[in-house]
């Protein structure tokens, strides 16, 4: 066991630097940066004054060399863990993810426990009654949610649910002027939209995926084996059935660590969440190399670890899996 994590962290390290040096080159190459953006917002200054400015921010040379150079200076920062300054925001990038992850991170917390919540007895019940009205009753919701695209989901329920009807403000994250509990209770409401949003739209993924698993188990030998020994149909589902539809569904648990750190871009924008993926769309907008960079790294860091601790839960749910 400690063998095979310490090869795979070390395969880690090695996919890390090749993600970096990707992501580096593919910002590198957009057709725009940060100070020619900057500049064009700016009447009358000269090239001196631009070229000046692209050196103050190490954008001087595009060329190959000079993008590789660039990268290497970043990779040096890094191994310092100096995150460096964001151009966008004027201030450390680990103090903005920092300022900003904890809306984020609420947000997807809340959402991903209570999509599994909804989204597996959803699964379990339309897999028991396959074909039956509650089957269909329950496909065909999850169905509608993931073909609605986010954006104008997200609009529908500010405008039912806030312009309509009141119940709930639009936008921001809490009213001024409050303090202790009552603000808690505030930004909580504030929450209310965008959770539903994104509640709605990320149970479809795992009903269907709890549901085709289920089928699969419950057509099993040893289901059929359980029932015809005359065990009741609620101990064969959840206690033979459900716990090997586990074994699959635990391969999702490699997105859900950086899914609560990576924020809901959309979301977050619609609804005028001071969160993470607003900041990273902020600054990929006006390439902001240090930001994306750290924002994206911060990321693929999470994804690796997630798809390690994915690969261990395999023996908790699994204990015929070795892993070697």
């Amino acid at each position: 066991m400690l063998k095979y994590i310490i090869k795979r962290l070390l395969l880690s390290i090695v996919i890390l630097v090749g993600v970096s040096l990707i992501i580096y080159v593919l910002v590198r190459c957009m057709p725009f940066d940060f100070v020619e953006q900057k500049a064009s917002q700016i009447n009358g200054l000269s090239e001196e004054a631009i070229e000046n400015m692209k050196k103050m921010y190490g954008l001087e040379d595009n060329g190959f060399w000079g993008i590789i150079g660039g990268y290497f200076t970043w990779l040096g920062h890094l191994a310092r863990f100096d995150l460096g300054d964001s151009f966008k925001f004027g201030a450390p990038v680990l103090q903005i993810i920092v300022r900003n992850m904890g809306v984020s991170f609420a947000v997807a917390f809340i959402s991903i426990i209570f999509e599994y919540l909804i989204a597996i007895p959803l699964g379990i019940t339309a897999a028991t009654h396959q074909y039956a009205v509650r089957d269909y009753v329950v496909t065909i919701i999850v169905m509608v949610g993931i073909a609605l695209p986010s954006f104008f989901f997200a609009r529908l329920l500010q405008m039912l649910f806030s312009a309509k009807l009141g119940w709930f403000p639009s936008t921001g994250l809490e009213f001024g002027g409050m303090h202790g509990f009552p603000r808690l209770m505030d930004m909580l409401w504030h929450l209310v939209l965008p959770l539903m949003s994104v509640i709605f739209l990320g149970i479809g993924g795992t009903m269907r995926y709890t549901r085709t698993n289920m089928l699969e188990v419950l057509n099993a030998d040893y289901i059929r084996t359980a029932r015809a020994k005359g065990l009741g149909e609620g101990r064969v589902i959840y206690k033979h059935a459900f716990r090997n539809t586990l074994i699959p569904l635990v391969t999702m648990l490699a997105g859900i660590l950086p899914g609560l750190f990576s924020g809901a871009l959309i979301t977050e924008q619609i609804f005028g969440l001071p969160g993470i993926g607003a900041a990273a769309l902020t600054a990929t907008q006006a390439a902001d190399v240090p930001f994306i960079m750290s924002y994206n790294m911060f990321i693929a860091f999470l994804s690796v670890i997630g798809v390690l601790l994915s690969d261990l839960m395999y023996m908790v749910v699994d204990p015929r899996v070795k892993l070697s």
